[in-house]
């Protein structure tokens, strides 16, 4: 019966056998490379022979017989096979860097990509400075693992092999007696590996840490709010106890692998010690020359060589894995939204939406994060775990303007991610011009809609990077054209750098109204024939507002829309109004009906829940 640490073990020997044949995968478009690496150092290594067999010649056999013709062609041999062996170290450092260069930048695009195609549930649960760390640090270690570990892993090998044969050749006893500590080399090391791999993990869990500290307190809404809360010192504190264990678990890693290396150093050296006393008195008795001691003697530290290096590749093998089991962690997570097979395209959309008896649930965390991920002792079963939308059922004609109120938490903001298809239903269907949207490619699906919301997102880039976002070959005419409808094509022309303007992280450095009509532009340009108004107007004051009114009914023109909003403004001139209470649609009509209809919506207008103009 296994006891739990059995069972811990035996999982994790799963678990890395598994990551080295992940690795080997995305190793296998450089097999060539790998091939010729591998020749490369079993040439090295046999090359590095020929200097203690010259020099046992030389000694045992040209000197004695004064043949200075043999001497110089020995000394040209070992000056050549020197030469050579430089050169099979280029090549070596080459196979080595294209390889692991490769391989750096095959995992990070894969886990780029990966992340690209995961629902928008991982990214509320996911510390961005945990992700970025997956996409640096374990990216390299991983690839250290690749080329430095198995590099030297083969090339310890071949060296040991060849050399050990070698000696054979010279001398048999002489050998056995090099092999005679071979145990003290290979037993300690499973021990020191597991305890390096436990700090490694600690030391990589610390730091992404770390890392989600720096990403969400360096930006400008994080150093905002920090400083607004005076909360400077407390930072500083909890960043320093963050450091201090990466500082500690790196003095325990360097220990704990420098009392082990070095105890190897010294078993090598008891060793060689060894093999020079005893083969001089082999020398002393005749039973061997004295030129093959010199050679024994050379080779001797071949052998005790890599067998440390072997060790060392063990450990660090074990630590590298820790990597590897973190980048495929992410690799492996799963992808609850993807496109069906024989998913079509949506062509030309119309822009009717059905929501046909729609139900819907958060899914459950297991299904769309990576635990490791979230912040500690955040990992929850599901968020949250009940049925946020209950049996809706809608439909909207091309065309039409529907605007969804109700109290906070009612669903609106869950029915409208339902359209581009940020989550999928439950239980129901969602249609788009008639085809289920889990029919539908995504990439048609989200061309076909727009978003606007309260607070758009825009990138630290120009104004004009950021407008060619939705349409990547805009002209300028088309540029202009869109900012026009937007109402902001007067502010970019006024700024000394027109469309060149750096907007700041997150659009900081323009007002909240110039960026919803930036926001706005950008999406003219996509034309969707859906658009997703979410609070697009909740937070700006009575001027901006009526410029983004202006902008928004150049946008809304002749496309189906859903706004989400609470100004009287927005929502009067809706064709209907939809009132969501507890996941259910409660009532539905036009303004006046439903002031006419004293129910829900009434209430909400007369107690100022829905604000009426200023």
């Amino acid at each position: 019966m296994l006891m739990p640490g059995d069972a811990a073990a035996v999982k994790g020997k799963k678990l890395q056998r598994r990551s080295l044949l992940r690795a080997w995968h995305f190793a296998r478009p450089y097999r060539r490379t790998i091939i010729l690496f591998l020749s490369v150092i079993v040439a090295a290594a046999l090359t590095e022979l020929v200097a203690p067999f010259a020099f046992r010649t030389i000694i045992d056999t040209a000197i004695p017989n004064g043949d200075r013709g043999l001497i110089t062609t020995l000394a040209m041999v070992v000056v050549v096979a020197a030469i050579a062996d430089a050169g099979l170290a280029i090549v070596q450092r080459w196979c080595s860097a294209t390889i692991g260069e490769g391989l750096i930048y095959d995992l990070r695009v894969g886990l780029f990509a990966k992340v690209q195609r995961m629902p928008i549930a991982f990214f509320t649960r996911t510390q961005t400075g945990a992700l970025t760390s997956r996409l640096n640090n374990d990216v390299v270690g991983a690839q250290t693992a690749v080329t430095s570990t198995l590099g030297s892993v083969v090339s310890n090998i071949v060296v040991l092999a060849t050399t050990l044969t070698a000696m054979g050749l010279l001398e048999w006893r002489l050998t056995l007696l090099a092999l005679v500590v071979l145990p003290i080399f290979i037993i300690p090391a499973k021990r020191v590996g597991r305890q390096l791999q436990a700090i490694q993990r600690e030391n990589m869990s610390t730091n992404a840490e770390m890392n989600s500290q720096m990403a969400e307190r360096f930006n400008v809404a994080g150093a905002l709010l920090v400083k607004l809360f005076g909360r400077q010192t407390d930072e500083v504190n909890m960043f320093a106890g963050r450091a201090v264990k990466v500082r500690d678990t790196g003095i325990r890693s360097a220990m704990v692998g420098r009392v082990f290396f070095v105890a190897l150093g010294l078993v090598g050296a008891l060793g060689a010690a060894a093999i020079y006393g005893v083969g001089a008195h082999l020398v002393v008795d005749g039973n061997i020359k004295t030129g093959t001691l010199v050679a024994l003697a050379t080779l001797v530290t071949r052998v005790y060589q890599p067998l440390t290096g072997l060790t060392n590749a063990r450990v660090d093998l074990m630590t590298a894995m820790v990597s590897f089991e973190r980048v495929f962690e992410v690799l492996d997570a799963p992808e609850p939204i993807t496109d069906r097979p024989g998913a079509i395209d949506l062509v030309d959309a119309k822009g009717s939406v059905e929501f046909r008896d729609v139900w819907f649930r958060y899914p459950a965390a297991a299904d769309v994060t990576v635990r490791s991920l979230e912040a500690p002792s955040a990992f929850v079963a599901s968020d949250p775990d009940y049925d946020v939308l209950q049996g809706v059922s809608l439909t909207i004609r091309p065309g039409e303007t529907v605007a969804l109120v109700g109290a906070s938490g009612s669903g609106k903001t869950t029915m409208s991610g339902l359209v581009p298809r940020l989550y999928d239903v439950t239980a129901g269907a969602l249609l788009i011009d008639g085809h289920d949207v889990r029919d539908l490619t995504q990439h048609s699906l989200r061309e076909a809609i727009g978003v606007v919301s309260q607070d758009p997102h825009l990138f630290h880039e120009s104004i004009g990077a950021n407008l060619k976002y939705a349409k990547p070959n805009a002209t300028g005419a088309e540029l202009d054209a869109a900012c026009r409808g937007a109402r902001i094509l007067d502010t970019i022309q006024a700024l000394p750098d027109g469309y060149e303007t750096i907007v700041g992280e997150r659009g900081y450095r323009l007002s909240g109204g110039e960026k919803q009509r930036l926001a706005i532009a950008r999406l003219l340009l996509k034309n969707p024939a859906v658009m997703i108004l979410d609070e697009a107007t909740s937070h700006l004051d009575n001027e901006n507002e009526a410029h983004v009114q202006a902008a928004l009914e150049e946008a809304l023109r002749g496309r189906t829309a859903l706004v989400i909003a609470h100004r009287l403004s927005t929502i009067r001139d809706a064709d209907r109004i939809v009132v969501l209470e507890g996941g259910r649609i409660v009532e539905e009509g036009t303004h006046d009906e439903l002031i006419g209809l004293d129910g829900v919506y009434a209430a909400q207008v007369r107690a100022g829940e829905t604000v009426l103009d200023a």
